[in-house]
């Protein structure tokens, strides 16, 4: 009788297993490669439909997929970003582009990145930021056929901002009418350049488009908002502060936690811009006379926030009013020579300020 070798079944179990595995394994990189590779592919290679692409100054990759994906020109937003992260682009020129739903998505990013556009703007309007609502309306006039009084009157016009409210719920909201407010949408014109190509383009669309980068940027950070319980007013409010105290030397985040550290100390937040911004008026140096005066964004008279924001900030300060630094600070100084000296007590600061700026003054008068 001939003698049969028989493996352990759970020797022949595990093998067998071990056999699925990798085959399971292999199709499913396989059909997950060939999954993203079709994702690359051109929606349609034989479509002769051409479409213009607008990217305003600052786009960030996920607004530039959007757009791609609203007008069919790729197949997958996540694609899009996977693409741009994994090639490493450097970066996306601003314009207007001649796209195709047969172009890969490679060519359309060769092209942003080369700023291969299909014309220049009629109208370029370039917001710094910092800038308070009239001076943005002085721009606007500057570059368009629209006068300064004609933007500002459109600025404040209960209609149009009733309108940005039904448009932009979550940033626009009631907050900007209340009573003490100088202007409701001061801060909410995003400071970066738009590009319009159309000579002919309405005041209504220019401004429309300004808030309505106002509403991506910040949608952005609406789950961070959402954490720390913000809403885009009083997001807007700290960060304009922020941006009118920094200069190019000076930390942000150090700047805020200064902020948030006096409001939970229920300390006036004793900033000179609320006060230059309550008079209307730029001044060189704010006098004690200044800090008189009678206005609810007068931060050295009325404590907490003023009722809103004071100017249009930009994407650091945002982040710097989300996320401050962690310090003791309470006081701040900026030198004429442009640098923040931060200090903790009253002392301190007022021996800075003697040492940076009183000193100095006596030392030019003698002289």
């Amino acid at each position: 009788m001939s003698q049969q070798t028989f493996l352990p079944p759970n020797r022949s179990r595990k093998k067998r297993v071990i056999f699925i595995t990798i085959i399971v394994l292999l199709l499913l990189v396989g059909g997950a490669f060939f999954y993203a590779q079709s994702r690359l592919t051109p929606v349609d290679r034989n479509s002769n439909k051409k479409v213009n692409v607008t990217i305003p100054q600052g786009s960030s990759v996920q607004s530039i997929g959007t757009v791609l994906k609203k007008e069919d020109l790729i197949k997958s937003k996540s694609a899009f970003r996977y693409y741009v992260k994994l090639t490493h682009v450097s970066g996306f020129q601003a314009g207007t582009y001649l796209f195709s739903p047969s172009m890969s998505l490679g060519e359309m990013v060769e092209k942003m990145e080369k700023g291969e556009v299909s014309k220049q703007p009629d109208i370029r309007v370039t917001i710094p930021e910092g800038r308070q609502l009239v001076e943005i309306a002085d721009i606007i006039a500057k570059n368009t056929k629209f006068t300064k009084d004609e933007v500002m009157k459109k600025l404040d016009d209960k209609a149009f901002v009733n309108k940005m409210k039904e448009k932009y719920p979550d940033v626009v909201t009631d907050e900007v009418m209340q009573k003490d407010i100088k202007h409701p949408l001061e801060g909410y014109l995003y400071p970066v350049t738009y590009d319009f190509y159309d000579k002919n383009v309405s005041l209504d669309e220019i401004l429309d488009k300004m808030v309505g980068k106002t509403n991506n940027v910040l949608g952005q950070y609406s789950g961070q908002m959402k954490k720390k319980k913000f809403s885009a007013h009083k997001l807007l409010t700290m960060s304009s502060l922020i941006e009118e105290e920094a200069t190019a030397k000076v930390d942000r985040e150090k700047i805020a936690s200064v902020f948030y550290n006096r409001l939970e100390k229920n300390m006036p937040l004793q900033t000179d811009p609320t006060v230059l911004y309550a008079l209307g008026e730029h001044k060189d140096r704010v006098s004690y006379k200044h800090l008189e005066v009678d206005s609810p964004y007068n931060t050295y008279k009325v404590k907490g926030l003023p009722p809103g924001p004071i100017a249009s900030s930009g994407l650091m300060s945002i982040k710097a009013a989300l996320h401050p630094a962690n310090t003791d600070y309470l006081y701040f100084l900026a030198t004429p020579e442009g640098k923040v000296i931060f200090t903790k007590t009253l002392e301190e600061h007022n021996k800075e300020k003697a040492k940076h700026i009183t000193g100095k003054e006596k030392q030019n008068t003698e002289k």
